[in-house]
């Protein structure tokens, strides 16, 4: 594992829209086996990603989940399907486990990650 980091200045980090979501739905992609389509609350409004997730959780246990959301990605289309946001995650070097980041207790959607 590289133990160095990489650094980036303030300025670079605050430009990153970082929110407590709500997971309010989910569906396994019909063209990717590895692949839910997810619909995440986020203050008023509503982000889609498209997340690898399917190895780690099943569905039931992603709805209504308080999650760390990066809001301001720039969209793209995952085999056909619009990601506009990403979960964050913490995942070993070898990729056999992937564990969703969330608040240490509950708190408001849309509330900014500082």
């Amino acid at each position: 594992m590289d133990s160095t980091f990489h650094t980036v200045g303030y300025d670079a980090f605050a430009k990153l829209d970082l929110r407590v979501g709500i997971i309010r739905a989910v569906k396994r992609h019909e063209n990717a086996d590895k692949l839910y389509i997810v619909q995440i609350e986020v203050g008023e409004q509503t982000l889609q990603t498209v997340t690898s997730l399917v190895p780690y959780y099943q569905a039931d246990e992603l709805m209504n989940r308080q999650v760390v959301v990066l809001c301001n990605l720039e969209p793209v289309t995952m085999r056909g399907e619009l990601s506009e946001c990403m979960l964050l995650c913490a995942e070993t070097v070898d990729g056999e486990e992937s564990v969703l980041l969330t608040p240490e207790r509950p708190i408001a959607s849309g509330v900014r990650i500082v």
